[in-house]
């Protein structure tokens, strides 16, 4: 309890003492008010008046903080002084009010210490000692106390009543300045606790809102109650608009969580974004309880693991890129080399004149199969040990005009229009060959999904890439869109691997050399295809 408060409370209690002394005294002494002495009844009223003045005083200098000491030091004179004057009103000796000293002690003490409460008592027993003494002495009788009242009672009476006085003041400074000690630890221990679980709170506040995971906390029926910064980055809402909403109401797929709290629950769920992705995320989820032992609720802890999941499918891809390469030298020498005699031979046949004109069918289809085997394998390699690219700086929109053109005077292409809408000061670093191979396969896929023909735009812009802050990069982004039949996402989904191919004539190995082409820029390549139909595939490379 701080000193201020202390010293109101202490105030009050002697408003209201006051008043009840007063009354005593009335009660107790004058039962016949016309009898009674006016000079003493106006001095017990100057008394108690002088009192409440006082003490309105204190209550107003008590708004400065400054003067707050000074005003318990004057407190504790003014209770010494008001008793020694009450005693002399009140027969000095006789009075009933002496035990009113042992209240100023306990005051002294509570309000300053316990050496003050020593000093207070020691103060007391001067002024009870000395009122006693000048009483039976008659210096006192000038002022009403009559020296035959102390007399009466005798010397051997008066030193028990100053002794035991004496004892009661010494013993009531010492039990008030323990109690005060003790008091004053406790208030300082439950403190320091406070300060440490305002420390406590404020730190796992900041743990909680600083987490680079989802971390919520919902009650037994299911309601969320704390909801973190990664939480509100995630799903968009805030922690406001999230208090007491249904678990199930933001994370369908959590449902079990919510009803069941007694075991630990993980796994992982598809969320869809307010923007329409979906990315997958990973959780945890544990009950915990009260301090009476009783559920509490559950904490879920929840964290994005969709890149996690991409670079596990790239690892994987990477693991078998790895063993496609190491077999695929060895596959094209043991194939090139038969396949380069049979053709060889067949070629010698085909020119020989003897040959009937059913055989000479019959070669040059041996002839051309042998060049598509030729062709497979040559691709086979490319996607499997692709050669280093030899980066250049180049203008974009002058070689997709090239391909354009080149791709102008080919059938497969004759319904196919492109619109060039790279702006022209779009500059590249790629190798310029393989990025020709690039954007030859996209659009040799694009005008496979439009056999009725259609429209193919190829677009570019530059744009910050990477993680947040200062490690974003800028990248060049290449953008391949047509209005063909589009693609569904299990297709999508196996659309870059090898030998993987939903047409009827295809090796599977276009796109898949189209990947690895990009890949080794250190680039991306994505494809989306929206409901209204069509197909985007967009590639990103590093500036």
């Amino acid at each position: 309890m701080g000193l201020e408060r202390k010293l109101r409370l202490f105030i009050y209690a002697r408003i209201v003492v006051s008043f009840l002394f007063l009354a005593s005294t009335i009660l107790l002494n004058y039962q016949d008010l016309s009898s009674a002495d006016e000079h003493l009844q106006s001095g017990l009223v100057r008394l108690m008046a002088f009192s409440f003045l006082f003490s309105l005083g204190c209550l107003l200098f008590l708004r400065f903080r400054r003067y707050h000491s000074f005003i318990a030091y004057l407190q504790a004179i003014w209770d010494l002084l008001f008793v020694t004057v009450l005693l002399l009103f009140t027969d000095g000796i006789l009075s009933p009010y002496s035990f009113l000293y042992l209240l100023s002690i306990m005051s002294a003490g509570l309000l300053l210490g316990g050496r003050q409460a020593f000093y207070a008592a020691s103060l007391c027993s001067i002024l009870y000692g000395s009122i006693v003494d000048m009483q039976y002495f008659g210096l006192l009788a000038s002022i009403g106390l009559s020296r035959s009242d102390a007399q009466q009672l005798g010397a051997s009476h008066i030193f028990y009543t100053i002794f035991f006085n004496l004892m009661g003041f010494y013993l009531t400074a010492l039990i008030t300045g323990f109690l005060s000690a003790r008091a004053r630890e406790s208030e300082e221990a439950l403190r320091e606790k406070t300060v440490n679980y305002d420390e406590l709170e404020r730190l796992s506040m900041s743990i909680v809102s600083n987490l680079e995971s989802g971390l919520l906390t919902i009650t037994p029926a299911g309601r969320i109650r704390v909801f973190n910064h990664y939480a509100e980055m995630i799903t968009g809402l805030t922690q406001a608009a999230a208090y007491n909403t249904r678990l199930v109401d933001i994370f369908p797929a959590l449902a079990d969580v919510a009803g069941t709290m007694d075991a630990r629950l993980d796994g992982e769920f598809e969320y869809e974004l307010p923007s329409g992705e979906t990315m997958t995320l990973g959780y945890n989820a544990v009950s915990f309880s009260d301090s009476q032992g009783g559920a509490a609720g559950a904490i879920v802890n929840f964290k994005d693991l969709t890149s996690m999941k991409r670079m596990e499918a790239a690892l994987k891809r990477a693991d078998r890129l790895a063993a496609l390469g190491e077999i695929s030298a060895r596959m094209a020498h043991e194939i090139r080399n038969p396949l380069a005699a049979m053709s060889g031979s067949v070629q010698m046949l085909a020119e020989h004149g003897s040959v009937a004109e059913n055989d000479q069918r019959l070669l040059k289809i041996v002839l051309r199969e042998a060049g598509r085997l030729n062709g497979l394998i040559t691709d086979f390699l490319a996607y499997a040990r692709p050669s280093s690219p030899c980066k250049e700086r180049f203008e974009l929109r002058p070689l997709v005009e090239d391909l354009i053109m080149l791709l102008s005077s080919d059938s497969h292409f004759g319904r196919v229009s492109f619109r060039n809408l790279v702006a022209a000061h779009i500059l590249i670093q790629a190798d310029v060959n393989q990025l020709r191979q690039v954007l030859l396969n996209l659009f040799r896929n694009s005008a496979d999904a439009m056999p009725e023909g259609g429209i193919v735009e190829i677009e570019s812009r530059f744009q910050l890439s990477g993680a947040d802050g200062f490690n974003k990069s800028p990248a060049a982004i290449i953008t391949v869109t047509d209005n063909g039949c589009g693609i569904d996402s299990g297709t999508a989904a196996h659309l870059f691997e090898p030998f993987w191919t939903t047409k009827a004539d295809g090796s599977g190995l276009g796109l898949a050399v189209t990947y690895r082409i990009v890949e080794t820029h250190g680039g991306t390549i994505t494809v989306e295809s929206p409901p209204e139909g069509g197909c985007c595939f967009t590639i990103m490379l590093p500036v």
